[in-house]
């Protein structure tokens, strides 16, 4: 009797709740991942890191799972034609795997959960990327909250040790589909290329989480996790980050917190992946002028903040916390662009891109998500360079001939910039009362 284990935002044998309740099951378990070309072929590099990093976990799972005699199956293809193709090969008794909450991801499990129960197989699925999902923090009228403090609250409040006690995998490993050694697949070619991209790795010192209060928001410091991209793809374990948050830092664990309150406005709200949440600011009469667009991404504004983190993710596909907000505050409010362009841009470039937060941040710094910033608090860049990077280190690394001629001068006035906001904002909201 063999049941699969699907590998999907959970690259880690450690403490994963599907794959314990597989593994103890009383089958046989074998641990596959499909490359799912339906997300692959909206991929406008061929070489991207993100597919890269999910070939390397994957590469580092066969070779533990080799050592318990079994062996990781890799697949290529559309989701349904190879789950036909893995049920006439395995004619397995039940499949688990963990919950994905992105709607493309929900829609996709409903087709293999009935293609599974027309063969007569169980799909079981679990919570595993967070710690409170869907419903189960809300209102007391069951009612989602799109506030974040009183959330945040209630998650805290709910808080207890049932929720972050781990699943003892490691008990059950010798449960393991067994392989002879010449029939395990080797990780098939996909046709990205191989990159060297070092990768933020997993052990991230107790000081910075520690100190994560004290110095988050001042990018020229290492003081972030940057435990983004491991989060997104399960090598971590959330459960286990959360109890390290509790003891260090709660400034930290407000952190994670965020991330499962977008989750579930995701969940509750799937509109905000085609619109603002607050449908009165799709009324907004966007400039979306493609010349400053450019600019922006290529870090060529010249506001010196603004480029220093643009040019930081173009070339590490990563940017700092409070950078983000005040690039994303900028196109949005300075530049009059439409955050879709700028969640567009940062989804296609950010290693550790996660569609509920990306969303959520964009919105936030537009003004028209949940908890927004209200429409009339537009950043300085000049003032949040003076309070978070006075001494320009961050700027100067990332923007080396900020001082000489080769500079660009500013794209737009500040002052002219935010009472064009302003004004903008205003008629559009006027316009829907």
């Amino acid at each position: 009797m063999t049941a699969i284990h699907w590998f999907r935002r959970d690259l880690r044998l450690h403490d994963n709740a599907a794959l314990f309740h597989a593994l103890k099951s009383g089958n046989a378990v074998q641990c596959i991942f499909i490359f799912d070309t339906k997300i692959l072929s909206k991929l406008e590099d061929k070489s991207d890191k993100r597919v890269n990093f999910i070939h390397q976990q994957l590469t580092l799972l066969n070779k533990e799972l080799i050592g318990y005699g079994s062996g990781l199956r890799v697949y290529y293809g559309n989701p349904a034609e190879i789950w036909n193709d893995i049920i006439q090969e395995y004619q397995p008794m039940a499949v688990f795997t963990n919950h994905d909450y992105e709607p493309y991801a929900i829609q996709r499990d409903f087709e293999i959960q009935e293609l599974l129960k027309s063969h007569g197989i169980e799909f079981q699925t679990f919570k595993d990327q967070c710690i409170f999902e869907k419903d189960e923090v809300t209102k007391s009228d069951g009612k989602p909250y799109t506030v974040f403090t009183p959330y945040s609250k209630v998650w805290k409040a709910k808080l207890n040790d049932s929720y972050l006690s781990s699943y003892p995998t490691e008990l059950l490993f010798n449960t393991f589909n067994k392989i002879k050694a010449q029939e395990i697949l080797t990780l098939i070619e996909i046709g990205f290329e191989s990159s060297q991209t070092l990768f933020p790795t997993t052990e991230s010192s107790v000081n910075i989480i520690r100190e994560y209060g004290k110095n988050r928001d001042y990018p020229s410091i290492n003081g972030t996790s940057m435990l983004g991209l491991h989060f997104r793809f399960g090598t971590i374990s959330v459960r286990e980050k959360a109890r390290k948050a509790i003891s260090l830092s709660e400034t930290w664990l407000n952190e994670l917190i965020w991330r499962e309150f977008y989750m579930q406005i995701l969940w509750h709200f799937p509109h905000v992946v085609k619109g603002a949440f607050r449908k009165e600011y799709d009324a907004i009469a966007w400039s979306n002028d493609e010349i400053n667009f450019e600019a922006w991404c290529e870090g060529k504004t010249g506001y010196p903040i603004v480029d220093a983190g643009m040019r930081q993710l173009n070339a590490t596909g990563y940017m700092h916390n409070r950078v983000r907000m005040i690039v994303a505050s900028f196109l949005t409010k300075h530049l009059l662009i439409n955050w879709q362009w700028g969640e567009a841009y940062f989804a296609k470039k950010l290693l550790d891109f996660d569609l509920s937060a990306n969303n959520g941040g964009w919105q936030w710094a537009a003004g028209c998500g949940t908890d927004a910033a209200p429409y009339f608090r537009i950043f300085s860049p000049a003032a949040q360079t003076l309070k978070f990077d006075k001494d320009w280190l961050y700027i100067k690394k990332w923007v080396p001939e900020v001082l000489t001629n080769e500079y660009p001068q500013p794209i737009v006035n500040h002052e002219f910039a935010r009472a064009r906001c302003l004004a903008a904002y205003k008629s559009a909201l006027q316009k829907t009362e």
